[in-house]
């Protein structure tokens, strides 16, 4: 397309009203999501960049979904600014001919247009009057002014800010099917530099995760918040800081590590161990999975403005325990229950869906497991979750979600399933025909009774482990599936979930606390750090070799480093 080309054949065609209200009123309905982003978190302003860039992702992901929005160029001149303050980022101190929303608007038509030099732009405005008004110029404005107001007044982070929110807009523009005035670059830039030296070695590597863990924390911790009110002396990042810091160390608690943390901290004030569990638990179930939500939706839009990000496939649903509890429970039986095993010892339990397959393996929601609670409870609770921010293909599960009734809700989703059967008595006498007849496969069509002459049709599909141990029926195994034997390979990425608990264990503080609230966090908050490391990988990997492989190039212990450096963005 030529530069001087104006989208809808000469004419931009300016939104309606009840196009622009239809936009946001399905934003404000989206759980997990706000706009504009700094009324949502202390740890944000109205002259919050990393706000500004978020607040246009979450715009132009719904903008260009809606059909009377057809030009990129639209959202440009519309995108509403005037909650921005943009007077910490001008480095003008007199009187200038023009404001800063008409400049940013005008420089971002300029960006997602990819002209080099202001002249096309001026070229553009002389051209398309109409354009020109709803920037909010009277007149073209002139280049040298345009150069100056780029290189001179907007500061080094502005103009960065111009770039990426450009790119984020083409790329919802394109993901929505809206033509755009160039192709985005998918591959991230966080810095502008002549040149990178893509030689993986441990400081190049080590060197670009700084720079994206420094990004990606300012995203994503801004999703927490501890509502302390005004005033308070101790910033509210410094408790984020310090929940990241405990997870450096295995088994660090609080009070110890708030010691230990004064001294490594830059910080002039730091909360000690007892002020910080207790503004935890002030915190409800319900609120640390809101904010974990809203961490994971921005994390996953960071990593989702990569070819290589899979934001469809499969996600497994999982339950893992605590280390056992010794001590007294009383009062706590229906938050401290038994072990999956089924043995005499008890154990917090909680239960998480994570993508994985070939996407970045992230945590996707976590919560508590009480007594009474049903496996379809809380498989349905998850997948509520994961379905709002992915689009999900095929569930695994392990053999303790072995129910007829939550393999039926999976299949009314339109979902496939894959999850391993306890073996009956008429599964293990299948299981010894087929040793009898040295069979190694075999598949069989079964009903599985839901109630009420109502029935829940399964493939069960039996298959002889390699090397077993066994002599007998115990070489096979049982799995049910509602999408055929193909699938049956993708249970072996059910794995992933488990090497993540272990990862995620290792990123949790200690602490000897009965507070069901306390103990979930520290559990949601290390399944966010993990998935933050995973991200981090991910964006690392994209940018020095423009790939992605499952193996981690980062490792767990780096990004906690960098992070711990990096929340204090008050």
């Amino acid at each position: 397309m030529s530069p001087y080309t104006s989208q809808g054949h000469g004419v931009l065609v300016v939104p309606s009203d009840t196009s622009r209200r239809d936009v946001f009123r399905r934003i404000a309905q989206r759980p997990h999501v706000d706009w504009p982003a700094y009324d949502a978190t202390p740890l944000y302003d109205q002259s919050s960049l990393t706000a500004l860039i978020e607040d246009f992702r979450t715009v132009s992901g719904i903008w260009f979904e809606h059909s009377a929005h057809n030009s990129v160029e639209g959202l440009v001149c519309q995108y509403l600014l005037s909650y921005v303050e943009f007077s910490p980022h001008d480095q003008y101190s007199g009187p200038t001919r023009y404001e800063m929303p008409q400049l940013f608007r005008a420089f971002l038509l300029k960006e997602v247009y990819g002209w080099d030099h202001e002249t096309a732009l001026v070229e553009y405005l002389r051209q398309h009057s109409e354009t020109r008004r709803s920037l909010g110029f009277d007149s073209v404005p002139d280049q040298s002014t345009l150069w100056r107001s780029w290189n001179e007044r907007f500061s080094a982070k502005l103009r960065e800010t111009v770039e990426r929110t450009a790119r984020t807009t083409l790329i919802n523009a394109q993901n929505a099917g809206v033509a755009v005035p160039r192709d985005p670059e998918r591959k991230l830039q966080y810095h502008n530099e002549e040149s990178m030296e893509t030689d993986l070695d441990d400081q190049t590597i080590l060197e670009e995760a700084a720079k994206i863990s420094d990004h990606v924390s300012r995203v994503v911790f801004p999703s927490f918040s501890l509502d302390r009110g005004d005033g308070c002396e101790i910033h509210e990042n410094a408790y984020w800081d310090l929940q990241t810091y405990l997870g450096l160390r295995e088994r660090l608690a609080a009070n110890e590590g708030a010691r230990s943390f004064v001294y490594e901290s830059t910080r002039d004030r730091t909360p000690l161990g007892h002020a910080h569990r207790g503004q935890i638990r002030n915190l409800s179930i319900e609120q640390v999975r809101a904010m974990y939500r809203q961490a994971i939706t921005r994390l996953l839009n960071e990593v989702a403005e990569t070819e290589q990000f899979f934001r469809a496939g499969i996600v497994a649903i999982d339950i893992t325990e605590a280390d056992p509890f010794t001590g007294n429970r009383t009062g706590h039986e229906d938050e401290i229950i038994g072990t999956k095993e089924k043995t005499d010892e008890y154990a917090y339990q909680w239960a998480s869906v994570q993508l994985v397959g070939n996407a970045v393996p992230l945590v996707l929601d976590a919560r508590p497991v009480r007594k009474g609670e049903t496996r379809l409870e809380i498989v349905e609770d998850l997948l509520d979750s994961a379905e709002e921010l992915v689009h999900v293909d095929n569930v695994l599960m392990d053999r303790e979600f072995d129910s007829q009734h939550i393999l039926e809700m999976i299949s009314q989703r339109g979902l496939s399933y894959v999850v391993p059967k306890r073996m009956q008595t008429s599964e293990k006498a299948q299981a010894k025909r087929l040793l009898q007849r040295d069979q190694d496969r075999y598949e069989t069509d079964r009903k599985l009774h839901l109630g009420k002459n109502e029935w829940h049709e399964t493939t069960l599909i039996y298959r002889r482990k390699e090397d077993s141990e066994h002599d007998d029926h115990r070489q096979y195994s049982v799995f049910m599936t509602n999408r055929g034997s193909g699938h049956l390979t993708e249970y072996g990425y059910r794995w992933e979930i488990e090497s993540g608990y272990r990862s995620i264990k290792r990123f949790m503080a200690a602490t000897t606390s009965k507070n069901f609230g306390l103990r979930f966090f520290y559990f949601a908050f290390a399944c966010l750090l993990y998935s933050i490391w995973r991200a981090v990988d991910l964006l690392v990997q994209v940018e020095l070799t423009g790939e992605y492989e499952h193996s981690p190039i980062v490792t767990a212990d780096n990004t906690l480093t960098l992070l711990k450096k990096e929340t204090g963005i008050g």
